[in-house]
């Protein structure tokens, strides 16, 4: 019985990721089914289907000791002390990957960020991409031949971040969207349904390469992704423009940055994606079922209160 293990597991990438092991065996696994488990502190409902191996990521001890497992994708690992008590803790390792950030690279770097550039310290994000950067290096030194995925947003079924389900609300109420200046700024986004697809090309394939940008090769303006969110739910837009005056993380759930990421050493080995209209329906129809799996900020609180009041009475 093939083993894949999920680090997490009950929050929106890993748990997809695990729910997507149990409910589809990949053309690889054709001579025998998989278990999947799940590796996690068991304070969320589990998926089903899985398997719990129930302990903190930074306290393993033997807990993974005799499973041998044939596939380890390390999701909720954010720091090299993580990734060190990770590998400690299993007893081989055949194939693994990690999902890792591409808040690796510095916003100095010219864009595109290629997988090639010299990784350092983002000022937007901060210690997490230097503490990504820290468990891929790890990771690296110890298994030559794991797989580091770097993403840009993810999105899709199971987000619990108030990302598109923030611009969703604003339609169902019918409200008219606060847009940062004009909308001109780029955003990048995977669907983590992709994410999983492309998981499954490299355990298939095995490429000489072993870092991977990941994304969809089209970004999308804060226009066009708002103008999509709302054309999901069937509203038309109404924007208003705010100034940089106001943070724009108070009223948007996207920073104040825009980068791309060059992703065409994964389109060499999977082509396609899932055009965003079609993942932001899928999304939207889980979230109408899943509102309170969402973590909400108070977005509207701000809107409602200072930027309505203001220069837009």
């Amino acid at each position: 019985m093939r083993k894949i293990l999920v680090t997490g597991g009950t929050i929106f990438v890993s748990r997809y990721i695990a729910e997507y092991y149990v409910n589809f065996v990949p053309e690889y696994v054709v001579e025998e089914e998989a278990e999947v488990y799940v590796m996690n502190r068991n304070t969320h409902n589990q998926p089903q289907g899985v398997k719990l191996i129930e302990c903190d990521k930074n306290h393993i001890g033997n807990k993974l000791r005799g499973y041998d497992f044939d596939v380890v994708i390390a999701v909720n690992i954010y720091t090299a002390d993580e990734m060190k008590e990770l590998l400690d803790s299993l007893d081989s390792v055949r194939d693994f990957i990690f999902i890792s950030s591409s808040a690796v690279y510095p916003e100095t770097l010219p864009q595109p960020f290629s997988e090639d550039m010299t990784c350092g310290k983002n000022s937007v994000w901060g210690d997490y991409g230097v503490n990504k950067r820290r468990a891929e290096e790890h990771l690296l030194s110890r298994v030559p031949g794991a797989y580091i995925l770097r993403p840009p947003y993810l999105y899709g079924k199971m987000n619990n971040l108030y990302r598109e389900a923030f611009v969703f609300d604003c339609a169902l109420a019918e409200r008219p969207f606060f847009i940062p200046n004009d909308g001109s700024m780029q955003l990048q986004f995977f669907h983590v349904g992709d994410l999983c697809r492309f998981i499954d090309t490299l355990l298939r394939l095995h490429p000489e390469n072993h870092i991977f940008n990941v994304g969809n090769r089209e970004t999308e303006t804060i226009k066009t992704f708002v103008e999509k969110c709302y054309a999901t739910v069937g509203e038309k837009t109404e924007l208003i423009s705010v100034s940089k005056d106001h943070a724009q993380r108070s009223y948007f759930p996207f920073h104040d940055y825009s980068y791309v990421l060059d992703v065409e050493k994964m389109h060499e080995l999977m082509p396609e994606t899932l055009p965003m209209s079609k993942g932001l329906k899928d999304s939207f129809k889980w979230y109408v079922n899943n509102q309170t799996a969402v973590f909400k900020k108070p977005y509207f609180d701000y809107i409602d209160n200072i930027l309505s009041r203001t220069e837009f009475e």
